[in-house]
């Protein structure tokens, strides 16, 4: 597994070893081992699996705020996404800043997005399917969501008009929403 640094301190981009050959492929998408040794040192509790039907769907920005917050280890495995992480941590260097990396059932790539980020995904193909891990469970409870077009984000998702939910249309920006990250 290689570990890739981003613009971003604490996202990673993660590229497993794919063994190929006549028959088909074999990676191994998660080692815990493996991934602590490069300084990801966290206990996944939860895998979660979404699907979007269309092209143009965004779901996000979304995170847990504390004492629920989750770090995640997303991969799409059919499809293409563009995956989005913002710092929403109050205080931090890269407040408000943003990474995003196109993740495929192609690339295998995965990303990596520590506890203090919000998380998001557009869709770039029909019948998109991703999974994640995280190392908290749902909470309702601390569950938050800020816009898509948030302005002082400024994520450039390259879509147009987007598909979303009623939850991603009606979410708050940043500066009103009740997030409680500090650096």
């Amino acid at each position: 597994m290689k570990v890739i640094n981003t613009a971003i301190e604490g996202i990673y981009i993660i590229e497993p070893q794919v063994f190929e050959d006549p028959r088909g492929w074999f990676m191994e998408t998660y080692s815990k081992e493996k991934l602590a040794k490069q300084g990801i040192d966290i206990d996944f509790i939860q895998d979660n699996h979404s699907f979007s039907a269309n092209r143009g769907t965004i779901r996000g920005l979304h995170f847990q705020i504390n004492p629920k917050a989750q770090a995640k280890l997303v991969r799409c495995t059919r499809g293409r996404i563009l995956d989005v992480a913002v710092d929403i941590r109050k205080g931090s260097p890269t407040y408000k800043k943003w990474v995003s990396v196109e993740l495929s059932e192609e690339n295998k790539k995965q990303l990596f997005i520590p506890k203090g980020f919000a998380h998001g995904f557009a869709t770039l193909t029909d019948n998109v399917e991703i999974q994640y891990k995280v190392d908290e469970y749902y909470s309702p409870e601390n569950d938050r969501s800020i816009r898509f077009d948030d302005p002082e984000i400024n994520v450039d998702w390259g879509i147009e008009n987007p598909i979303l939910s009623e939850k991603d249309m009606k979410a708050p920006l940043l500066k009103d929403s009740d997030n409680n990250f500090v650096y």
